[in-house]
């Protein structure tokens, strides 16, 4: 650890008025509020801030000098730099405005910027805390309201906007951690997951399900039930209907951001009896286009 009197640039004989000086330089250049960001230039600081904490009290610099006390002062449980705490003071003198006491009567930029650093704290905003919730794809698209546990026992019941996507955020106004003085509290960010369906897969704002149909369905139509979102309803297969066909149910897709719903598509599927079935392979056998090619057109 480097001396404090080498960390701020003067002589072991500086008087205090030299070493505020030189202080005072130092921290014009690093202060973190002129330097949001670089955190090469706030560990600077701290250093700089600690040596001063040192050299200004006059007691702590005697005994540094007689060699009671080593550079980060050896009774000390631990260094007491600017922003080392979150909750409070804690004998820290840069924690506050207390430690730059000598600077903020003067008339200057960086007094100034000291002040509006002392106004800030006393009102500081509360921190946003963020948490994560799985909801079902079904909420997703009609929307739903949902219980967060939070981790100190509490709960938050999250409103689930129609037509949620996987991975969206939503802030919830006031419901994060407690602020300073007139400090308003921060927000709660929910970043939610949606649950696959095995059922529907997503697509913008429209929707698609396969649905399974018997072979007489497939040839001879008629009218069958598809799941939705918000329920099951009527559709009607047309005669000579294929695996692959698509058929579209308007308004059944997730709500879209200027009004309006996406629509839901229904891809057939025909399905043979699980079961042998001896009537129907007799009238295969004995059916007269039996041999009609499905794949015409499709092989080389």
């Amino acid at each position: 650890m480097r001396s404090p009197y080498e960390v701020l640039g003067v002589a072991a004989t500086a008087s205090a008025a030299e070493i505020q000086s030189a202080y005072r330089k130092l921290a014009k250049k690093l202060h973190p509020d002129l330097n949001p960001g670089d955190k090469a230039a706030e560990e600077k600081f701290k250093e700089v801030a600690g040596a001063y904490d040192l050299l200004s009290d006059a007691d702590k610099r005697k005994r540094f000098d007689a060699g009671e006390i080593d550079a980060s002062g050896a009774e000390r449980p631990q260094q007491h730099y600017y922003r080392d705490y979150a909750g409070g003071n804690h004998g820290n003198p840069y924690a506050d405005a207390s430690g730059y006491a000598d600077f903020m009567d003067e008339d200057d930029s960086f007094a100034e910027l000291l002040r509006r650093s002392q106004r800030a704290r006393a009102n500081r905003r509360g921190q946003d805390l963020h948490y994560q919730l799985a909801v079902d794809f079904v909420d997703s698209i009609t929307g739903a309201t949902k219980r967060l546990n939070l981790p100190d026992g509490s709960t938050i019941d999250v409103t689930i906007p129609p037509g949620l996507i996987d991975g969206q955020t939503l802030r919830l106004k006031g419901k994060g951690a407690p602020g300073a003085g007139k400090g308003g509290p921060g927000d709660a960010l929910i970043e939610v997951e949606v649950r696959p369906d095995p059922r529907f897969t997503r697509e913008g704002d429209d929707i698609t399900i396969e649905l399974p149909i018997s072979l007489t369905e497939a040839v001879l139509g008629g009218e069958v039930r598809v799941p939705t979102p918000t329920g099951a309803v009527s559709m009607t297969v047309p005669k000579g209907a294929n695996t692959g066909t698509k058929l579209r149910l308007r308004g059944k897709g997730a709500p879209r951001r200027g009004g309006g719903q996406g629509d839901q598509f229904v891809r057939l599927k025909v399905v043979l009896p699980k079961a042998p079935d001896p009537e129907l392979e007799a009238f295969v056998s004995s059916w007269k286009d039996k041999d009609y090619d499905p794949r015409e057109g499709r092989t080389s």
